[in-house]
């Protein structure tokens, strides 16, 4: 079996692995090196790095509106966070399989994994879709979901990875044996593509602030006016304080209060400079029990 495989980040490259091990893999798709750190030092996709060092051939198109994939004879195209559109040209070489971190209809869009921690989903999944030209809207393939939990989006991202590179093989040797399904576009929901400014965060209420540390690691966090918060706990979501108020101070954090709820920070970053646990913030502001962190 013939394939070409488009993807970019880490969660294509555990699926690109599985493909690889049973299936030919004719071209690798991937977005073009892009400028990382302050030195802005171009760097591959891990996609890219995958297929160099595995001798795949590899394109990083800008666009594929003037790709030819005609000429690699694919019997299918798998796509799996790839970040182009693909032109009704691609769509029409052969069926093209997309394994969205979702279960579809929710959450089409960018940042589906995001969504669900921040929406406090129960379950979550990978879908199999057979796609078309609208976003995320082709008919269902396959379905397969976990449990969210306390999980964050770096776990959801690595587990699902795996549920998906073992779903493409089921779904690409059974293809023809599967009865496509219908999305409903009633039921459907959209995940945008996450900001900076999404990482923010008022001490407002804890259950909020806990889904957002979740869903914004790695990137791009959470802080507040004042630190960055590079971990916490979640200490309950049912009492009442003033934000910001150090309510204990413990040897591995600070519980701090919310207008609803308590959160426990452990380690936080002032802009510029390195990061430090916050109980040694404390000290170096000379901060006690009822003072206010926020301050």
């Amino acid at each position: 079996m013939r394939i070409v495989f488009m993807g970019s980040p880490d969660y294509a490259v555990k699926i690109l692995d599985s493909l690889n091990k049973e299936f030919d893999i004719v071209a690798v798709y991937t977005q073009p090196d892009k400028p990382v750190g302050r030195k802005k030092i171009l760097t591959p996709t891990p996609v890219k790095k995958y297929a160099l060092e595995n001798n795949l051939e590899v394109f990083t198109p800008t666009t594929l509106k003037d790709e030819d994939l005609k000429k690699f004879n694919p019997d299918f195209i798998v796509v799996a966070a790839y970040g182009l559109i693909l032109p009704q040209d691609v769509l029409k070489t052969a069926p093209c399989i997309n394994l969205h971190a979702s279960l579809l209809p929710k959450y089409r869009g960018a940042s589906p994994i995001q969504s669900a921690i921040l929406n406090g989903d129960k379950y979550t999944g990978v879908t199999s879709m057979l796609m078309d030209e609208g976003l995320d809207t082709g008919d269902i393939l396959v379905w397969d979901y976990t449990e969210v939990g306390n999980k964050t989006s770096v776990d959801l991202f690595d587990e699902l990875a795996n549920i998906a590179s073992n779903q493409i093989i089921y779904t690409l040797k059974n293809f023809e044996k599967i009865k496509p399904l219908k999305q409903s576009n009633l039921l459907a929901t959209y995940s945008p593509k996450i900001k900076k400014e999404d990482g923010y965060v008022d001490f407002e209420d804890a259950l909020i602030m806990d889904r957002k540390y979740r869903a914004f690691q790695p990137w791009p966090g959470i802080f507040c006016d004042k630190f960055k918060i590079n971990e916490m706990e979640l200490i309950d979501v049912d009492s009442n304080n003033q934000k910001g108020e150090i309510i204990k101070i413990l040897e591995d954090g600070v519980v701090v209060g919310c207008k609803k709820g308590s959160v426990k920070l452990k380690k936080i970053q002032v802009p510029g400079k390195k990061e430090v646990d916050a109980v040694s913030y404390l000290n170096g502001k000379r901060l006690k029990i009822g003072d206010n962190i926020l301050e």
